[in-house]
């Protein structure tokens, strides 16, 4: 008798659950109506025409990308070196800092906001894009920590020293070896810590300004005051952007590599 996969049939019904916003949010973002609907009334692009109509709404974007870049590139640089001191060497603490860095990923979004809002007052920056900014790195660097331990993992510690054998210093060997083996793994770090702070909204909350908000907070307030279905346009246009950066770490390093499936451990 053919036994029923029923982990997988589980597993299914869990992730269709999960997405089933998604398949509901595109469809209406292209619907003709006045009004959210689903099924759309009709087939029409006016809601994206209609994104360009509102300035807020461009200008957060750039505010986000901005931010998201910036912060990315700082979690990703203190991140990967945190990540290969942990890795590399023995002293006192380390799991302790390891702990520390990983952290953000087991304390409430929303803690995190306040206790932000509260130290950056003091220290008078609150409010400020170095506050936000701060705020982003923060959040961020567990996941590069995370996927470039995740990285290093099967590393080779043997080709180090082999060119230290051969006369290179410290330098040549972290630019020539140790960096071009955990390039996926550093990549993949940045892009998480990208899409992290570009869809943040509960610390980001606490930290922005009337004039400077990033675009998620931008389509919440706007739901605050009408629910129409340009919400459903900028939301697929979110949606987008994460799907087309998922989609280039697949086709570039493989998602299986990226999370450590599938890998050869070095002897």
């Amino acid at each position: 008798m053919r036994r029923i996969p029923w982990l997988g049939i589980i597993t299914f019904i869990v992730l269709l659950f999960v997405i089933s916003p998604l398949i509901v949010i595109i469809p209406t973002s292209f619907t003709d109506s006045n009004f959210l609907t689903f099924p759309p009334e009709g087939v029409s692009m006016r809601w994206y025409e209609k994104i360009l109509d509102r300035p807020q709404f461009v200008d957060a974007f750039k505010y986000s990308l901005k931010l998201a870049v910036i912060s990315a590139a700082a979690a990703t640089v203190v991140g990967t070196i945190a990540a290969l001191a942990i890795s590399k060497f023995k002293f006192p603490g380390r799991k302790f800092i390891s702990a520390l860095l990983l952290s953000p990923l087991t304390v409430p979004a929303i803690i995190i906001g306040i206790a932000a809002l509260i130290f950056f007052t003091r220290i008078s920056i609150a409010g400020t894009f170095a506050g936000l900014l701060l705020a982003h790195i923060l959040i961020s660097i567990p996941y590069v920590v995370r996927l470039v331990l995740t990285g290093l993992s099967t590393y080779d510690y043997t080709l180090e020293r082999a060119a230290y054998m051969l006369g290179a210093n410290s330098m040549r060997v972290f630019w020539d070896i140790t960096l071009p083996l955990v390039r996926p793994a550093v990549l993949s770090g940045f892009i998480f810590s990208f899409l992290t702070s570009f869809d943040n909204v509960t610390v980001s909350l606490f930290l922005v300004t009337p004039t400077s908000t990033t675009l998620p907070l931008a389509i919440f307030s706007y739901m605050k005051e009408i629910l129409d279905p340009l919400v459903a346009s900028i939301s697929s246009v979110v949606i987008l952007l994460s799907v087309v950066f998922i989609f280039l770490l697949e086709k570039v390093y493989g998602l299986d590599r990226l999370f450590g499936v599938n890998t050869q451990s070095h002897s």
